[in-house]
């Protein structure tokens, strides 16, 4: 008996990954719920597989990527949720039917021409075999547009035409479909689209003309990383613990400095004394705005 993987990881494309991001500026602070989209192109960064050969080609890691984080959209302290998901394609069945040649394979038609450009693509022969199928709801007086917990899955997808079909039962559609790969209309088959053998007349539902659905590719499972922006790092808090430091005994300036021996951090100190009597009352350390370069390290002289 042999042991066989199943796990792989995904060789997706940035185009077919979209990428939100939330802030809430604290944990007792639930934030604004509107997400932030951030452009998959320019966070997400491919890893080149380190085993590849030709160092002069590119060979994508599969399920590896490092993530360049926009300064602009993480520039508050705070805790970002970043979440990465697989791309959305919203549009509306054009109509549902069957193909001419096998009228008991019914589908979904979707026409290409209402589909976005930059992702029209997917529509090719055979592009979304695999891509899951969500319903809106036509219920206008729902709630939530979006019908919960059901979805189809596309086994296959071709271009295809309508023709009109002379048909003895009148209470079947006249039009129905052929493939041909100069159309703009796409046919999918999905599943479930099968009646059940207890049931065989129960076809279920598959959806509905002119209903609108999201169609989402299957690659990967959505993930969440949490990001915590802060204003010291434990680096810069083990340099106030534990780098050299320097008091001014003339001017009171007091410098900390990083490991490298470069200033990080200057100080004002002084006591505040009363004004009768002029018995000392206070000790202060004044964070200074303006760095005096003359307390480097390398000056103090022993």
């Amino acid at each position: 008996m042999s042991n066989y993987g199943i796990v792989r990881p995904a060789d997706v494309a940035a185009q077919d990954v979209e990428i939100f991001v939330h802030f809430t500026p604290s944990r007792d602070v639930q934030g604004d719920t509107v997400l932030t989209k951030l452009d998959a192109n320019e966070v997400l960064i491919p890893v080149n597989n380190p085993n590849n050969p030709d160092a002069n080609k590119f060979e994508l890691m599969g399920g590896f990527y490092t993530l360049k984080l926009p300064v602009a959209s993480f520039s508050q302290k705070g805790i970002y949720s970043v979440i990465i998901k697989p791309l959305e394609i919203r549009t509306r069945i054009t109509d549902c039917g069957v193909l001419s040649s096998l009228p008991d394979r019914k589908g979904l038609i979707f026409d290409t021409a209402i589909i976005d450009n930059t992702i029209v693509n997917r529509f090719e022969n055979g592009g979304l075999a695999g891509y899951r199928i969500e319903y809106l709801t036509t219920d206008s007086s729902a709630t939530n547009t979006k019908v919960n917990n059901f979805f189809t899955i596309i086994t296959s997808n071709n271009k295809a035409e309508p023709v009109n079909q002379n048909l003895s039962n009148s209470s079947q559609k006249a039009i129905r479909y052929r493939f041909n790969d100069n159309s703009s209309l796409v046919f999918c088959t999905v599943t479930p689209s099968s009646a059940p053998t207890v049931k065989p007349s129960a076809i279920p539902f598959i959806g509905s003309p002119n209903q609108n659905v999201i169609i989402t590719n299957t690659f990967f499972n959505p993930i969440t990383i949490e990001i915590e922006m802060v204003e010291y790092d434990v680096e810069s808090i083990a340099v106030g613990m534990f780098g050299n430091q320097s008091k001014s005994i003339e001017d009171g300036i007091y410098t900390n400095y990083n490991f490298k021996n470069e200033i990080y951090k200057q100080y004002n100190l002084f006591e505040i004394k009363d004004q009768f009597t002029g018995a000392p009352q206070y000790e202060v350390k004044q964070s200074r705005d303006t760095i005096d370069f003359t307390k480097q390290f390398n000056n103090i002289k022993i």
